[in-house]
């Protein structure tokens, strides 16, 4: 006889998968739940609070938010107590700025084992309010049966701040339904996906402005743009001195748009200051396209140069420009690297794949087996 589905509480306390602005944290945790999902598991959403403080001196910000996830905390566990409690709460991408505050103590309190998806730690963003967030985040991770780590980078900071803490490698995923129509690149065609606001995003396309001005002037190119933000004045503004007509405005588009964009192009470029690693780098490669990106952050851990495209030292433009130039003088060279992009993302970071992991991952902490 089959098991009852397993009821897992599902928790982004960063952004909801129910949020309304886009972002690849929201794809993320959708993601996530639909692999759990099609693992035969049924995934509730705990809560919708949006537990974020992004100023490390929000005193008054901190002590309302710890309020409300008491009350949250209450209202969950009112619930359960009347409708019997999950088997299992799954927190999604606890860190510095937005701790999970609710799951912790509820799974403590019901005798729950607790998983972290991509939760991280670092020693420079103990300041301020963050040093208490980042604590309570490093608590949870300590008590978590499992830490599932996205990177390698915040798999070696957690380990170095928690030796104790259980920890397993689950690569970023993507669904590449969207993405496997055969490619139809147009010559010179550049293609760029990318949310526009301060920070490292703005900082990005202030690189890439400087490699569009730094290709050969007798290169035939265009760059597609999809996207939107608050900043996308200032984004404009930065390529104003470009010739005209070499730069197409797509606005934001959904995922269909994406890949109908993505499939017209020969070359994927995003310099990807900050990125933790980039699911439209791996949206790009499943469409078969070569990517060009710095060698910073995360993007090593879903771009790799040695299957096709280019990941260059932070901030050298110029051998950006290069690498961007050499695939477009070679269209052979770039069809046969997205090609080798499209296998490799295929083999290590499908929805197929992530559903198989997950569900290996979740039955051996809730049979308590253990993992091989």
């Amino acid at each position: 006889m089959a098991r009852p589905a397993r009821r897992i509480a599902f928790y982004a306390p960063l952004k909801a998968p129910d949020h309304p602005v886009p972002s690849g944290d929201r794809l993320m945790a959708r993601q996530i739940w639909a692999a759990l999902e099609q693992a035969g598991y049924r995934p509730e959403l705990a809560s919708s609070l949006r537990a974020r403080i992004g100023d490390s001196d929000d005193w008054a910000g901190w002590a309302g938010l710890q309020q409300t996830a008491t009350a949250e905390q209450a209202r969950i566990a009112a619930r359960w107590g009347r409708d019997g409690p999950p088997d299992l709460w799954f927190s999604y991408h606890p860190y510095y700025k937005s701790p999970d505050l609710i799951g912790p103590p509820l799974a403590r309190r019901f005798g729950l084992p607790l998983i972290t998806c991509e939760a991280s730690w670092s020693a420079r963003r103990n300041v301020g309010i963050w040093a208490q967030m980042q604590a309570l985040a490093l608590d949870a991770v300590c008590a978590a049966a499992l830490n599932l780590c996205l990177t390698t980078r915040d798999a070696a900071g957690l380990a170095l701040a928690a030796p104790q803490a259980q920890l397993s490698a689950f690569p970023p995923f993507i669904d590449m339904t969207a993405f496997t129509a055969p490619p139809r690149p147009e010559p010179g065609h550049i293609v760029t996906v990318a949310m526009m606001r301060a920070g490292d995003k703005l900082a990005s396309y202030r690189a890439l402005a400087q490699v569009l001005e730094q290709l050969p002037p007798a290169l035939d190119w265009r760059l597609s743009i999809a996207g939107g933000g608050q900043a996308e004045a200032e984004v404009r503004a930065l390529f104003a001195g470009l010739p005209a007509g070499r730069v197409d405005w797509c606005g934001a588009l959904d995922r269909a748009g994406v890949a109908a964009l993505l499939a017209r192009g020969m070359v994927y470029l995003w310099p990807g200051y900050g990125e933790a690693y980039g699911l439209a780098y791996l949206e790009a490669q499943a469409a078969g396209l070569p990517v060009v990106a710095f060698r910073t952050a995360g993007v090593p851990e879903v771009v790799a140069p040695e299957t096709g495209g280019a990941l260059v030292p932070e901030g050298d433009t110029g051998a950006m420009a290069a690498a961007v130039a050499a695939l477009l003088a070679d269209p052979a060279r770039a069809s046969r690297e997205g090609a080798a992009a499209r296998q490799q993302v295929a083999a290590r970071h499908s929805f197929t794949a992530a559903t198989g992991r997950l569900a290996t991952m979740i039955e051996s902490i809730c049979t308590g087996t253990r993992l091989s």
